[in-house]
C-alpha cells in the first residue's frame, strides 16, 4: 500500500530517468489542469512531503500528484509504449527529450500549481520523518494535542505526523507494545515517533527492506501482525486479532494486534 516510504522510493526511481529531461509534448487529464499540454519544460527534480509527489518545471510550475490506494507511475523506454488498456487510463503523461515516458496511471490527485504555492497542496501536512526538515518535537507535540485520541488513529492522522499509512500504524503499535486502543495520554509519545523515524527511513532507503518490519524477509514473516489475523503472533505464539474498517469513520480502519504482546 503506497505510504510515505512508498513515495520516497518512486521519487528514487523518477529522478535518473526524468530530472534534467525536458518534456516533450506532455499532457494532464484530470484535476483542475485537465486538458493542460505540457512541452518545452525541463523537469529540475523531485520531492515528497508524506504521500504526496512533487514534480518541479524550471518554468516555476509542479505538478503535484497522490496516489492513494489505486495509482501508480511507469517509465517506458523509447519507442516503448504501456498497453493501450492501461494508457486510457493514464492521467499524466509525460514524454522526454530522452525518448522515454513517464505515465501516471490511475492518479486519482492531479493538480499543477505555483512552485511558490506549494503550500496550498501540502501545507496542511504534519512533518515527514523522511525530510530533511523533519521537526520530531513538533510531531509529538501535535500528537499529545489530543490525549484522548487512540493512538493508531493519531499516528494514520497526516496532518499531524505525514508518512505512516496503515501498516506502519498497526507495526508501530506492536514494536512500542501498545493496543491500538490506547489513548495518546499513555504513550511514551517521542519514543514511539522515534522507532518510527528510523523504521520508516530503513524502509525508503535499504534494498530490500521495504516494509519488513520484523527483519525477515521470508514470506509471510515480514511483518508482526499486519494481514496476519488468526495467525500465531511471531513473538508469543497467541493468535493475532483484526478489527474491520467500519463505515463512515475514518479513523477506524482495518487493525491488526496480539492480545498478549499488546496491553
Amino acid at each position: 500500500m503506497p505510504e510515505g516510504d512508498s513515495v520516497h522510493r518512486l521519487a528514487a526511481r523518477l529522478r535518473p530517468r526524468l530530472d534534467g529531461r525536458a518534456v516533450v509534448d506532455g499532457s494532464l487529464r484530470s484535476g483542475g489542469a485537465a486538458g493542460a499540454r505540457l512541452s518545452g519544460i525541463r523537469v529540475i527534480g523531485h520531492d515528497t512531503h508524506g504521500k504526496h509527489l512533487l514534480t518541479r518545471f524550471d518554468d516555476g510550475t509542479t505538478l503535484h500528484t497522490h496516489m492513494r490506494m489505486q495509482g501508480s507511475w511507469t517509465v517506458t523506454a523509447p519507442r516503448r509504449r504501456v498497453p493501450a488498456a492501461v494508457a486510457d487510463r493514464a492521467r499524466v503523461v509525460l514524454p522526454t527529450d530522452a525518448g522515454e515516458t513517464a505515465w501516471g496511471i490511475d492518479l486519482p490527485v492531479v493538480d499543477l500549481v505555483a512552485t511558490a504555492d506549494e503550500h496550498t497542496v501540502v501545507g496542511h501536512l504534519g512533518p515527514d520523518p523522511l525530510r530533511a526538515d523533519y521537526d520530531a518535537d513538533e510531531a509529538a507535540r501535535r500528537i499529545a494535542a489530543d490525549p484522548e485520541r487512540r493512538v493508531v488513529a493519531a499516528l494514520l492522522d497526516q496532518r499531524l505526523v505525514a508518512g505512516f499509512g496503515n501498516l506502519w500504524a498497526n507495526e508501530l503499535c506492536f514494536l512500542r507494545g501498545l493496543h491500538p486502543d490506547r489513548p495518546v495520554a499513555e504513550v511514551d509519545v517521542p519514543a514511539l515517533l522515534r522507532i518510527g523515524a528510523r523504521a520508516l527511513r530503513v524502509s525508503a532507503t535499504l534494498p530490500g527492506m521495504y516494509q519488513v518490519t520484523t527483519g525477515s524477509t521470508r514470506r509471510g514473516e515480514q511483518h508482526w501482525v499486519t494481514g496476519r489475523a488468526g495467525r500465531p503472533c511471531l513473538r508469543c505464539g497467541t493468535t493475532v486479532e483484526v478489527r474491520a474498517e467500519q463505515p463512515d469513520d475514518p479513523e477506524r480502519r482495518r487493525t491488526w494486534w496480539c492480545p498478549r504482546c499488546q496491553t
